[in-house]
């Protein structure tokens, strides 16, 4: 009989062998459903944080399980770049319906990194150029070439990324830009990506990349100004426009993709996470024009395009558009207003953004001068304080992020209820008066 598992056993075996990985949130996850996590004792938490913005239609939905289920009686691997079927085509042309302005064409992949990496190869193919320009804060994947993109040593340090033709500019951090002093960060600031061209590449420009919402930075989000801006820029130069919605899409910030948000039709778009609610899958897409460069074998990958993980996408996506990204948009405009309190109420809440069900609260020291002596200091202290306050005292999960490590990151299901968001923020002003 096999030995029944309990949250300490489970978190033996990861410290015995399993090499080690965040974690900090640290409930062992015995089942999910909808928005309610529940470890091997029985404990339940509301889990405001979706395994990092993934489970966007709940955990265990059921729709996505059927679909997941009856591919799985049919067959689980056919390799979709030797054998054609029927799951990948139909998510093909899906995405193809779906995404922004003219793109068609799609390349599936396992994971966003993987994405991100297909994307620079094809951006590098189209335009015959090498160079690539990423965000300061910015955060794009953990391989050597997505980590070169990344902009924060903490995930560099010990690491030596290999892709060489790599130069960074400024993000849109309103909150602490010294030009904007807390106003949005127009197309001004995005003339700073100029500057980088002259300075810091040899011109040989090939893809400027953004996430249209900074998740790692900390819930970043420009203007509209601004990132049109850097698309002007990026084209003025031969340079394609990659947005990278890895975090960002499929429902997550109240429209399918984020880049909708801004008026901006980038030239490819790279997909992950929420794709299909946590079957491995990620995805990038372009334009025929630009997707029609890669020539047979220029890209492979043995287990992307599986047909169960392309069969829950479909599914996903059947179930965010009716009504679950509605629901995320409306949700998302309440808890912002919710947020906004805590921000006028607690000194220690420096600043609170987001779209969507994907809002972020800084958390600082009052009085302190911080980076660029524009904000306050960034309280990254507190703001593990209080994640572990709502886990342990509210049984409430939520993430922490932010290049400070001090923002605190509402990214639920966006299938969570009014009653079950204003319950998690309820927990965090609870756990604000009591660690702070």
């Amino acid at each position: 009989m096999q030995e029944q598992k309990t949250n300490r056993s489970v978190e033996a075996a990861y410290d015995d062998h399993v090499m080690p990985i965040w974690k900090s949130l640290n409930v062992p996850v015995k089942r999910a459903s909808g928005c309610t996590l529940e470890d091997f004792e029985g404990n339940e938490y509301l889990d405001v944080f979706s395994g990092i913005s993934v489970t966007n239609v709940g955990h265990g939905n059921e729709a996505v399980v059927e679909a997941a289920t009856a591919q799985l009686e049919e067959f689980v691997h056919g390799c979709s770049y030797v054998h054609p079927s029927e799951p990948v085509a139909d998510l093909a042309e899906t995405i193809a319906d779906i995404t922004p302005a003219n793109l068609e064409k799609s390349f599936f992949c396992n994971s966003g990194t993987e994405a991100v990496e297909g994307a620079i190869k094809l951006a590098r193919k189209y335009t015959g150029s090498k160079e690539v320009i990423a965000l300061e804060m910015g955060f794009h994947g953990r391989t050597l070439g997505s980590l070169a993109l990344t902009g924060n040593k903490a995930y560099k340090q010990g690491m030596a990324p290999t892709i060489n033709d790599v130069a960074h500019t400024a993000p849109p951090y309103a909150y602490r830009c010294p030009r904007c002093n807390g106003t949005r960060c127009g197309a001004s600031c995005a003339d700073e990506l100029e500057r980088v061209i002259g300075s810091h590449t040899s011109g040989d420009l090939a893809a400027v990349i953004v996430e249209p919402v900074m998740g790692e930075a900390g819930i970043i989000a420009p203007s509209e100004a601004w990132l049109k801006r850097v698309q002007e820029i990026a084209h003025n130069h031969g340079a394609l426009l990659i947005a990278d919605e890895v975090q960002t899409g499929y429902g997550r910030t109240g429209k399918l993709f984020a880049s909708s948000h801004f008026d901006v039709e980038p030239d490819i778009l790279t997909q992950a996470k929420g794709i299909a609610n946590g079957l491995p899958l990620g995805a990038f897409t372009a334009s025929k024009e630009i997707a029609d460069a890669f020539e047979a074998g220029d890209h492979l990958s043995t287990f992307g395009g599986n047909p169960v993980a392309c069969a829950a996408a479909l599914a996903t996506i059947d179930e965010l558009q009716g009504g679950i990204v509605e629901n995320a948009r409306q949700n998302g405009e309440w808890l912002a207003s919710k947020l906004e309190t805590l921000e006028k109420d607690y000194d220690v809440v420096g600043e609170t953004r987001g779209l969507g069900l994907m809002q972020g609260i800084e958390l600082v020291e009052p009085g302190t001068t911080g980076p660029q002596n524009i904000a306050p200091r960034p309280d990254s202290e507190l703001a593990s304080a209080v994640s572990k306050h709502l886990r342990e005292e509210s049984n409430v999960v939520m993430g922490v992020g932010g290049y400070y490590k001090n923002v605190m990151r509402f990214q639920p299901p966006l299938t969570i209820s009014r009653t079950q968001l204003g319950d998690a923020v309820e927990a965090l002003q609870t756990a604000l008066e009591s660690v702070s």
